[in-house]
């Protein structure tokens, strides 16, 4: 996500079909399991990467190199697996509009809280994206109405960001550690991931488009998007350093690019709720490594939050039941 984009039952990706020249092989079950813990430590690491970025770049310019370099990846990636490119200009504006919400909105919103956030509390707040998008679908989607099961997934989601915030301490001007307007913005990107992968589900996949094609569709989208207003919203200076250089082409390449194809094969595997649940293995990773690299120090009720939102995604997607009072974990 970044989480992208990302999401609930895995919406960053759909699933695939084979390539023009014939049926791709299988991965094998050990590659998959390598590619979720892969997918776990980059997008965990999305957030110290920003923040690494940000040290020579402003947060326009992180979001301009991420979906630029994540955009060539995936043509690279599409190209190579001889995918089919969309021929008519409904298909392009679709993958247009989800190119918008789910990588130019919510990138620029996620490196402007860069600034004002630990990279580690960024990371909690990203795992509300599953949460944002039962809700857009049930709001917009009249198929999908709200379970009474995701309705109290969303209420435990809603309670572990209160408590991430953290109210009590603005009563002391306290609120250094989490300054409202920039949980704002990281609560604002996860709700555009929640529209987007609405938009995505209703516009998008009944095209029937390979994963491949969506996403480099999507992300190069986003690509022509930024490049256009980037003249406009990217010009300050900017400082290079090889910490920054680094942290940006992985956090394009990887984190936007190539990490979009391996959820792609994992959710073709193993279905998209187990894939899902690295939605939980994110905000472990990104606290962990905030607070390694970084020295970052988080206030108590932060990571409790944290907890209560992924209880509530566990919840909302059914992966948790509570039947005559014992806890039963599946999928």
């Amino acid at each position: 996500m970044t989480t992208s984009p990302t999401t609930g039952t895995s919406p960053r990706a759909t699933p695939s079909t084979a390539p023009a020249g014939g049926p791709a092989p299988a991965p094998t079950a050990r590659h998959i399991v390598v590619k979720y813990v892969a997918l776990a430590l980059i997008w965990g690491s999305s957030f110290l990467l920003i923040k690494v970025a940000l040290e020579g770049l402003s947060p326009a310019q992180v979001a301009l190199g991420r979906i630029v370099l994540g955009a060539l990846a995936l043509a690279v990636v599409a190209t190579v697996t001889r995918r089919r490119w969309p021929s008519d200009a409904r298909s392009w504006g679709h993958l247009a509009v989800t190119g918008v919400l789910l990588c130019v909105l919510p990138f620029l919103a996620f490196a402007w809280a860069g600034q004002h956030l630990a990279s580690g509390l960024s990371s909690i707040l990203n795992a509300t994206t599953p949460l944002m998008t039962a809700a857009a679908s049930a709001a917009l989607l009249p198929a999908e109405r709200l379970t009474r099961r995701q309705g109290v997934g969303l209420v435990l989601g809603i309670t572990g960001v209160v408590v991430i915030v953290g109210p009590w301490t603005y009563l002391g001007e306290l609120a250094d550690a989490a300054p409202l307007p920039a949980v704002l913005a990281c609560l604002g990107a996860t709700t555009c991931y929640g529209l987007g992968m609405t938009y995505l589900r209703r516009f998008v996949t009944p095209l029937r488009l390979p994963a491949e094609t969506v996403a480099a569709g999507q992300v190069g989208s986003a690509a022509v998007v930024m490049l256009l207003v980037s003249p406009f919203i990217a010009r300050e200076p900017v400082t290079l350093s090889t910490s920054v250089v680094v942290s940006l082409v992985l956090l394009g390449v990887l984190g936007t690019g190539i990490a979009y194809v391996w959820n792609t094969q994992v959710v073709a595997t193993w279905g998209a709720q187990r894939a899902s649940t690295v939605t939980y293995l994110t905000p472990v990773v990104g606290v962990a490594l905030g607070m390694a690299v970084l020295g970052e120090h988080l206030e108590w009720h932060e990571p409790v939050g944290g907890v209560l939102v992924v209880v509530g995604v566990v919840v909302a997607q059914g992966t948790l039941r509570l039947r005559r009072g014992a806890v039963r974990v599946t999928g």
